[in-house]
């Protein structure tokens, strides 16, 4: 992240977050899917593709978070943009409140979670790309080296091109929540 030096990013543990709940604006950055599985109670969504600045109320203390702390700190930046020059952030994300021990908030009819729908698409395509390079050409195997490759990136990076793609299918748009 680059930060300008009068911008603070403030990190938040899951115990202080917890001991604040009721008197902060929650800001989920993850998208609808993710939120919809698993969530922070009280919790309001606003993905970071769709991250809006100007629905942020500037008189309320406010908190974001992801699954990790990545995506907060990417929202972070844009609201650093604005002239903000302090937000805060849940240090480790949703991994760290669940890792605490801490409740969270789940749909019933919420798809599976996004990581694993990388998990079956990509073993997929490799399984497929190995098949068919053992079976039809040995130039099907670029596919199972590409997918592997991509999941390297993704490590490396904490980025995954195929989590986004599979973020924006309908299906993981659904969400009960709505931004008031």
């Amino acid at each position: 992240m680059t930060f300008t030096r009068e911008s603070e990013l403030v990190e938040v543990s899951a115990i202080e977050l917890q001991n604040k709940l009721d008197r902060v604006l929650l800001i989920d950055v993850r998208e609808p899917g993710e939120y919809s599985s698993e969530r922070i109670p009280g919790a309001k969504l606003m993905p970071l593709s769709k991250f809006d600045c100007s629905q942020i109320p500037a008189d309320q203390e406010v908190v974001l978070y992801c699954r990790t702390g990545t995506r907060s700190a990417q929202a972070a930046e844009k609201i650093f943009a604005t002239g903000v020059k302090t937000v805060q952030h849940l240090q480790g994300g949703i991994t760290a409140w669940k890792q605490q021990g801490l409740p969270t908030d789940r749909d019933a009819d919420a798809p599976i979670s996004l990581f694993r729908q990388v998990q079956i698409v990509a073993g997929s395509l490799v399984l497929t790309g190995t098949i068919l390079g053992a079976t039809v050409s040995p130039k099907f195997l670029g596919l199972s080296g590409f997918v592997g490759a991509g999941l390297i990136f993704a490590g490396v990076t904490d980025t995954c091109a195929l989590g986004m793609l599979l973020a924006k299918l309908p299906y993981n748009q659904r969400t009960k929540q709505t931004w008031n």
